[in-house]
């Protein structure tokens, strides 16, 4: 993406809550510059740790420059959880929803984090809005069936 700031966190995440509350979804989403919340949103039928799992599955995305979900695939692929890399379960949650996003020239600038869904579709539903927003086409971007 060319740029991350306020502005770009307020239409992305308006169009992922758009595309929540019209497909029924009970999510929690919050945009985030590394830790500075740019955007929250929680919707009908989340509870009161959804946003405590947020900020878990955002600090995976900041500290490793990589999906919550890929970090939890790669964990679990080797056999090891998160206490084998040393970071505390208080502070980091390797389930899907926290997506990094990459500024051109400048890297991982903030990440998109949704909590309340199934793993493989909060992961999805991170990528979607960001795909719209650029142009990009979210079914060649978006998980396989075997990659649940």
């Amino acid at each position: 993406m060319p740029r991350f700031d306020e502005q770009v966190a307020w239409e992305q995440g308006t169009k992922l809550r758009t595309m929540a509350i019209e497909r029924g979804l009970a999510v929690v989403m919050d945009f985030r510059r590394f830790n500075q919340p740019l955007l929250d949103t929680v919707l009908e039928g989340t509870t009161s740790d959804n946003p405590e799992w947020v900020r878990r599955k955002s600090t995976i995305a900041v500290r490793y420059h990589r999906s919550s979900y890929s970090m939890g695939l790669s964990l679990k692929q080797r056999g090891q959880t998160l206490d084998e890399p040393g970071q505390p379960v208080a502070d980091f949650a390797t389930q899907s929803g926290s997506f990094p996003l990459q500024v051109e020239g400048a890297g991982i600038a903030g990440c998109v984090p949704s909590w309340g869904l199934p793993q493989f579709a909060d992961h999805d539903l991170a990528v979607e809005a960001p795909c719209a927003m650029l142009g990009r086409d979210y079914d060649s971007l978006k998980l396989g069936p075997e990659e649940n």
